[in-house]
Formats: C-alpha cells, structure tokens, sequence
C-alpha cells in the first residue's frame, strides 16, 4: 500500500510504498478515506508529543474517516504512535470509531472532529461547568480555539470571550457565537473583559497564559470565586511563570487536558455526539483537503487557504 511515511523527526512524510497494516487484539483494516492534518500529528511526526514512542520509521495520522469492513463509513482514532492514519489502509479498533451519518461530508469530519473533541471533553470530564458559564478562551483564532467557542455555547455558555492574535479570524467569532473578543496580548483590556470568568481554555500556556492569567486575577471583583483554568495546548510555550501569589489569592484552580488527563474511554464515549454535532453543523470547521500523494507539499507549505485544517484524502 502507499502511505505517507516519516523517516526522520521533523521532516515531511513522503508518500511511498509502506507494508500492509496487521490487525491485532480485535483490531480491523480499514480503507481511509480522510485525515486530518492536526497540530497532533505534527508533534507526532516530529517526535515532540509527550507521547511519542521515539520509533522511526511511522505514518502519523491519529484519526480519520475511512470505510470498515461492514460498508460502513466511520470517524475513528487510532491508538498506535507510529502506524497512524495517514495511509491508503490502517488497523483499528471498531470499538474507537463511530459511523457518520449518511450524506455527512468525511472531509468535515475528519477536519473538525479533532479540534472539537479537545474543549469538548475539557468541558465534560476535567470541570464542572457551571450554569449559564463565563468561558474565556485563549487562542482562539485556532481551528481548535474556533471550535472551542462553538462547544461552549452548545454547553450553555451565558457569555463567551474570544482571545488570540489574529485581528480577522477573531473578527469572524462574533459570527460563531462569541459575545465580545479581546486581542490577546493586551492584558488590561482581558482583564476588564474577562475578570468574573467561570472558566478559561488554554490553548497558548507560555508567557501569554501568565500574563492573562496575572491580569485576570487582579481583576476579579471576589477574588474567592472559582476560576478553573484548563491548559489544552501550549502553542506560545511548553513553560509558563505562575505566581504562587495568584493560587493562593485567589479561587483560581489549574488543570490539564489531554492524553493521560481523560482516558481513552471517555473520548471514545464522546465521539458519537460529537460526530453528530459536526455532521448537523451545529459546530463548523473551515478545512481545506489534497490529495495524500500531495502530502509531503502540503505539510510544507506555509497554511491552508483561508487558515482552514489541512485534510488529506486517498
């Protein structure tokens, strides 16, 4: 079969012959036929996910959609570090997939799915989201952080804050449901905007999250009332500065969402709502495919047009 293969760590996969998939533990092969080109199959390709096994060489890829056995056309993840989803066939587990609804387009799903289920299980399985919920997020302009205004408010938000640093896609989240947007870097103004926030999603962490976070606690009209803080990604930095003066300040609590926070269970027990939601358009995602043999120009080039999820089809 062909595949889009890595051969050394941060370097484009090239699309090549690669031996068959071999099923194992209930595991079935499966024909893909999209894959999402998410921030996660970056660091998995370049072996900077925290998960990585370090093995080369892998096909990244961890999710898709793509025709089972039984005729169906399923979303599914896939659990293997380094026999991921980006190739003409892969093994998988039926029971981490879901089927799609008939006329859904895989494209969509495959963009979406992974981006939506990042705030999606953070709102569902690391906090409690209070009634009528004050969300900020953090990083916004992200496919994920896009995704993420549009999960809060299928949630039940009250209000929803927007913060990143793209001026025209922040611009456009006031369409998808965000009440007010903050350019993320002026601190004061987030903090005005955002001081009696129930919860924040974190997608920058870094010198950023800090600074916000700094800002957000000074700003707090009960400085006692709970502020749960959940770190989802970590795109301005691995490392962030927290005083201890803002824990103990404040009602400010900190949690991490991700692999290992949630079990594999729990974001397998979400997808079929999730799948659902993307294939009803309750929650969108732009997205952009090429063909996999196009893979290792795409994977270099400087975005999608539009700032869509690059998706590649087989």
């Amino acid at each position: 079969m062909q595949a889009a293969v890595v051969t050394s760590f941060g370097a484009a996969p090239v699309w090549q012959s690669f031996p068959e998939p071999e099923p194992r533990n209930g595991e079935v092969v499966v024909e893909v036929l999209a894959a999402g080109v998410h921030p996660r199959v970056r660091s998995q390709a370049d072996g900077s996910h925290y998960t990585s096994e370090g093995s080369l060489p892998l096909i990244p890829g961890v999710d898709g959609v793509g025709r089972f056995p039984d005729g169906t056309t399923r979303y599914f993840a896939v659990a293997s570090d380094i026999r991921g989803s980006m190739a003409e066939r892969v093994a998988v587990d039926p029971r981490a997939s879901v089927v799609i609804p008939d006329g859904a387009d895989a494209v969509a799903v495959a963009a979406a799915a992974n981006p939506v289920m990042s705030s999606w299980v953070a709102l569902r399985h690391r906090i409690a989201l209070p009634d009528d919920a004050r969300v900020l997020i953090l990083g916004a302009t992200g496919a994920a952080g896009t995704a993420a205004v549009q999960v809060a408010k299928h949630f039940g938000a009250a209000r929803v804050i927007a913060s990143g640093r793209n001026a025209a896609q922040l611009a456009r989240l006031t369409e998808l449901g965000a009440d007010e947007i903050v350019r993320l870097g002026d601190d004061d103004a987030l903090g005005q905007a955002a001081a009696d926030v129930d919860v924040v999603l974190d997608y920058v962490w870094g010198s950023p999250a800090a600074d916000a976070m700094r800002a957000l606690v000074i700003a707090r009209t009960s400085r006692d009332a709970r502020l749960d803080w959940v770190t989802i990604g970590s795109s301005a930095g691995l490392d962030a500065e927290i005083p201890s003066a803002a824990l103990r300040s404040s009602g400010l609590t900190i949690v991490g969402s991700g692999q290992g926070s949630v079990g594999r269970a729990a974001f397998v027990a979400e997808l079929p709502a999730i799948v659902e939601a993307i294939a009803d358009g309750v929650i969108v995602s732009a997205s952009h495919a090429v063909p996999a043999s196009r893979v290792e120009t795409a994977w270099n080039a400087e975005g999608a047009p539009g700032g869509g999820r690059l998706v590649l089809t087989f």
